[in-house]
């Protein structure tokens, strides 16, 4: 089978969208699919291009047995709303000669991953024009977690927006996504049961295991052996909630039991770091190299996952996999109705979002109970285990993508 993806972010080196495109190219090929990737320099979490890439040239590269083909894009300094479309514009214009050269490639299958959805028409025209099959997987719903957000405003705009989402999610062969929730919203907007295909997001269980030593990150970071760590590891951008980090933290200065590390990049750190300063319980690290990651997760007796109220269906955090996988207790912030709440029932504590003070005392009820604590993190590897196991997630999408090119995928 001939593959073609099309995605702003393909970086399998590190964590989220560009990591499961990375993994999933690679998975692929491995088994004697020829894969393309038409993405853009790696530029993710950092904002800035990555070192030896160029922004503004062209550039062919071999990975994995797969054909990766880097286009130009602008990244902004400050990225904002505005600035954000731009972005993603650029990398969409940027990518339609190399993406329109692919015709002749003849493709069985063309599949492009949201964000950016800018880059959908050019993914469907080109699957129309080679006779391909058009699948378009949402990772997040940008349109409505832009204006739910307040990184785009204004009431016009959004159905202007939220009509050309419609009309071309209906347009392809196959809409798939992460989760329950977010699938009956790409039915709402039109997308037809037969079409619609549950792709969650997947974690290598043989790579992520519970740790059964303490991690080295302790000694690194001068954690005392006893220290309750609680962990914040991935993008560190708008729609994490971060802003309640640093008052939690400050809640818990009475305990210093209780230690905070926060892990990863992004347009948020600075922010988050100022916010810190004087705070004697937290520590910081950057993004870690895929070979430390085991241990980073480890280190967490407990995870935090923040989520602003406006996101919770609109994203499923990626970061989550590796949390259930760890086999670590997780409190994350989220409505008692939402997909992220029913995914951790069982595995973790729920606190409403933007609720510092919840926040904290799930933090105190956590820390005062380790036999909680090791029965929801049992949970959590267990869910990993039966759910999410990089694959079984991955055999289950090639089987559908087969009958999308066979043309089976009708319910």
């Amino acid at each position: 089978m001939r593959i073609l993806i099309h995605g702003v972010n393909f970086s399998p080196e590190l964590t989220g969208i560009g990591k499961y495109s990375g993994e999933m190219a690679a998975w692929l090929a491995q088994r004697g699919h020829e894969v393309r990737v038409v993405t853009a320099p790696p530029y993710y979490p950092d904002w800035r291009v990555g070192e030896g890439y160029s922004g503004v040239a062209y550039r062919t590269e071999k990975w994995q047995d797969v054909l990766v083909y880097r286009c130009p894009l602008w990244v902004p300094a400050r990225p904002g709303g505005l600035t954000r479309l731009m972005h993603l514009m650029s990398f969409a214009v940027a990518s339609l000669p190399v993406m329109f050269r692919q015709i002749f490639w003849r493709p069985d299958v063309v599949w492009v991953v949201a964000p950016a959805l800018f880059c959908a028409p050019a993914a469907w025209a080109v699957a129309r024009l080679s006779g391909a099959k058009a699948w378009l997987h949402i990772q997040d719903f940008e349109v409505d977690a832009a204006f739910e957000l307040g990184l785009l405003r204004g009431q016009s705009l959004r159905r202007v927006l939220a009509a050309g989402e419609r009309w071309l999610m209906r347009r392809f062969d196959a809409v798939s996504t992460i989760s329950e929730k977010m699938l009956a919203l790409a039915g709402s907007k039109g997308v037809a049961p037969g079409n619609a295909v549950l792709f969650p997001n997947w974690v290598d269980i043989s790579a992520i295991t519970p740790l059964s030593r303490a991690s080295p990150f302790k000694a690194e970071l001068g954690l005392a052996p006893d220290a309750v760590v609680v962990l914040y590891s991935g993008n560190m951008g708008r729609k994490q909630g971060l802003e309640l980090l640093p008052q939690v933290a400050a809640m818990l200065m009475d305990r210093p039991d209780i230690q905070f590390v926060f892990c990863g990049n992004g347009a948020g750190r600075p922010d988050l770091v100022q916010s810190c300063a004087g705070l004697p319980n937290v520590r910081f690290l950057d993004l870690q190299p895929v070979g430390r990651l085991n241990d980073l997760l480890g280190l967490a007796d407990i995870h935090l996952l923040p989520q602003r109220a406006g996101a919770a269906d609109l994203v499923m955090p990626s970061k989550l996999t590796g949390m259930l996988a760890s086999g670590r207790a997780i409190l994350a912030t989220a409505s008692p109705d939402t997909q992220l709440a029913y995914a951790l029932e069982g595995c973790g504590l729920v606190v409403p979002s933007e609720s510092p003070d919840m926040m904290a005392e799930g933090l105190r009820r956590l820390a005062d109970d380790v036999p909680l604590r090791e029965r929801l993190g049992k949970a959590a590897r267990s869910y990993a285990e039966q759910h999410l196991d990089k694959e079984q997630v991955l055999m289950r999408f090639l089987d559908k993508l087969q009958l999308v090119c066979d043309g089976e995928n009708r319910a």
